[in-house]
């Protein structure tokens, strides 16, 4: 069909398909530079003679492959139609793409992006931090970013790990869409899915120290690590009688004590029903496995006993600090593993409790009553409450967990040991 460009329809046909794609390419390539040569190569005779026409230089028939300056294409373009050769590409099929413009402005929408995230505080403090910003760069996120035109879901992920990073430990939880809304202005930015959720939780995993989320309930466990609630009716913590003061939840936990019946308090249970706890000797655990033996063999004779049922909960933070802040102590006992390790160290330091059987006789005592041997995986990690038990378990590299102990644990939970 013609476009009404004078002498233009003879360009259209297969005998020129070949020559204009080379010409296009070589055009985007350069940013339309005229001074490259293009060639074809075993042309048929239709373009052999088309070609012929163009340079003015005969060429016998089975030629292997000829060769056309583009300056000359261009000049033989204008004369047959008033159009240069871009403007001919461009009636043809599609304007020109000015590759190396296109190049220098992705390379500097790039430095522009990953100077946002480089200017941050975290990014002298925190060895994960560097470790995500790299990680972004290396598998083209920031590419991404830069290519879509998306130039504040970084800049705002950033804002939210130095948001996190800043709150006081004893801070009370965020909603998760009161933060999206702090930071975006929008109450769902930070939903799953969302490019900005997805890179912000690459960087809460590394700080952490555990692999990338891939379910819902990784996904909220990791926001909790961070005192973020996706949803206060799904974090929890198990409790053993652990009597209460108050209404509502306060005399449901009164009333499981005294059966010796394990309890889940929510979140949101706590928020709604504040409790108050007397000062009491209150232990805590990390397997759901102790506390069962606890109520299974003790009853309602068990201290107080909470369970963190792995990485402690925002409901389980929540319960601590009420318990330290009525003028309880805490005893800690977690895995003998460097995940387990790590999670010790958080609640002795966060709530001021004290290591429950963390100690390196303990962990070989384990180590001599474990039937099967688990080899210690995942980086080390330090045991300040006692430097020997992170030097002993590196020296055995076996992990034992608190069911192997689990005698040892009742007897103290029996005696009221603290």
């Amino acid at each position: 069909m013609s476009d009404g460009t004078p002498g233009l329809d003879r360009y259209r046909g297969p005998e020129y398909r070949r020559l204009l794609a080379a010409a296009r390419r070589s055009l985007e390539r350069t940013g339309g530079q005229l001074t490259r040569r293009i060639s074809i190569p075993a042309p048929d005779d239709a373009e052999r003679k088309a070609i012929i026409g163009i340079t003015g230089v005969h060429q016998p028939a089975g030629t292997k492959r000829m060769t056309v300056q583009l300056t000359e294409l261009d000049a033989a373009l204008s004369r047959a139609t008033g159009l240069d050769l871009a403007g001919v590409l461009a009636v043809l099929g599609e304007p020109l793409r000015n590759r190396p413009a296109a190049a220098a402005s992705l390379a500097a929408a790039r430095a522009a992006l990953t100077a946002t995230a480089e200017v941050s505080s975290l990014n002298e403090s925190c060895p994960w931090y560097r470790t995500w910003l790299a990680g972004l760069t290396r598998d083209g996120t920031i590419t991404r970013l830069a290519n879509t035109g998306d130039t504040t879901a970084l800049g705002q992920a950033v804002r939210v790990l130095e948001f996190l990073a800043a709150r006081p430990v004893d801070a009370p939880p965020v909603a998760l869409p009161a933060l999206a809304a702090h930071i975006t202005g929008d109450t769902k930015a930070l939903n799953h899915g969302t490019t900005l959720a997805t890179v912000i939780m690459r960087a809460l995993a590394l700080r952490e120290g555990i692999t990338r989320p891939a379910s819902a309930a990784q996904r909220r466990e990791l926001w909790d690590l961070s005192d973020v609630i996706v949803d206060d009716l799904a974090s929890r913590v198990l409790v053993l009688n652990l009597a209460a003061q108050g209404d509502g939840l306060a005399e449901w936990l009164t009333g499981a004590a005294r059966y010796g019946t394990p309890f889940q308090v929510t979140l949101h249970q706590l928020d709604v029903h504040p409790i108050r706890l007397r000062p009491a000797r209150i232990f805590a655990c990390e397997n759901p496995a102790v506390l069962r033996r606890a109520c299974t063999e003790l009853g309602p004779a068990c201290p107080p006993l909470i369970c963190a049922e792995g990485q402690p909960s925002t409901a389980f933070h929540k319960l601590a600090r009420i318990a330290v802040a009525s003028g309880g102590e805490l005893a800690y006992h977690g895995d003998f593993d460097w995940p387990g390790v790590a999670i010790t160290t958080r609640v002795i330091d966060r709530h001021g409790a004290r290591p429950w059987r963390m100690t390196a006789s303990d962990y070989l005592l384990g180590v001599k009553a474990s039937d099967t041997p688990v080899a210690l995986a995942g980086d080390p990690v330090p045991t300040p409450w006692e430097p020997e038990l992170h030097e002993t378990m590196r020296a055995t590299g076996r992990a034992i967990y608190e069911e192997t102990v689990a005698d040892q644990l009742l007897a103290d939970l029996l005696a009221g040991w603290f």
